[in-house]
């Protein structure tokens, strides 16, 4: 998982420097300033990293039902935060115009921001399998190191978005 993460570490940088080098060279259509902060989302994303620490701790003493609702709970979270991401994707294709060829934001915005949503639908998926398994009280005590693995992924996801927001929605304003 590590090597994992740091090799979507250093795309997502990539893709960062990218955007930053882009931003404000556009010269014609939507600027960044059409974007609003997604507070709402950011928050219910970041708390999901908590909700899945603790599922992970219940896990560890053998609370497999708490596991399972904290779990539960960070999926949600992941989802709602999908969900806005959707909205806003909605709003600036169909309300504002821009999409991925319109110009160098939309390029860039819809790699960097894309990308992490992809980050976030792969993880929803694979919390949604394990979530599976525990619903069939498939999960158990001595498997905590295993969801324990799958947890970094999901904190790096979110740590990922931490850059992404500052840098696309505060920075890049």
């Amino acid at each position: 998982m590590y090597c994992l993460i740091a090799a979507e570490a250093a795309l997502f940088v990539i893709l960062v420097v990218a955007y930053l080098f882009y931003v404000g060279k556009s010269v014609t259509g939507p600027t960044p300033a059409i974007l609003s902060l997604p507070i709402f989302i950011s928050v219910c994303l970041l708390s999901s990293s908590l909700s899945i620490h603790f599922a992970v701790a219940a896990l560890r003493k053998g609370k497999t039902v708490a596991f399972l609702l904290w779990w539960l709970l960070t999926i949600a979270l992941g989802a709602v935060f999908l969900g806005g991401t959707a909205r806003e994707w909605h709003h600036l294709i169909y309300e504002e115009g821009l999409r991925i060829n319109t110009n160098l934001f939309g390029t860039t915005y819809y790699t960097l921001v894309g990308l992490h949503a992809l980050h976030v639908s792969v993880g929803l998926l694979l919390l949604g399998t394990v979530a599976l398994f525990a619903l069939f009280q498939r999960v158990r005590q001595e498997h905590a190191g295993k969801v324990d693995v799958l947890s970094l992924y999901w904190h790096f996801v979110d740590a990922v978005w931490v850059v992404v927001f500052t840098v696309v929605y505060v920075i890049g304003r």
